[in-house]
């Protein structure tokens, strides 16, 4: 019974997870360019005024932008913020679910490392 239970659960969380997947969710943003069991690459790209579906990254993401962006970002509760960031700017990201939008006058260009477990 334990065994069952424990399956259905893993079951359960890899259907929520590929459901949120934004590499899945929104493949014309996000294009996987190398996937093993350790990590993920990831090049992203947001065109002026385009806006990507609420996803999640499960883990802490590296981000290396390519270009200069500015992005929307809103939150499940419906908050906002609004963020620039210059091409060569790196960031660090603990897990989040959330939905972007350009609101700049240039693509949005970077790369998403993700560790996997």
């Amino acid at each position: 019974m334990k065994t069952l239970l424990l399956f259905l659960f893993s079951l359960a969380t890899s259907i929520v997870v590929s459901a949120q997947d934004p590499a899945k969710l929104a493949p014309q943003n996000y294009k996987v360019l190398f996937e093993n069991d350790q990590i993920r690459v990831i090049e992203y790209r947001l065109k002026p005024g385009e806006k990507e579906p609420m996803h999640s990254h499960l883990y802490g993401v590296f981000v290396y932008f390519l270009s200069d962006a500015k992005i929307r970002t809103t939150f499940p509760d419906g908050k906002t913020s609004e963020d620039s960031k210059k091409a060569g700017d790196t960031v660090w990201r603990d897990p989040v679910t959330h939905a972007g939008e350009n609101i700049g006058d240039a693509e949005a260009h970077a790369l998403l490392i993700e560790p996997r477990r």
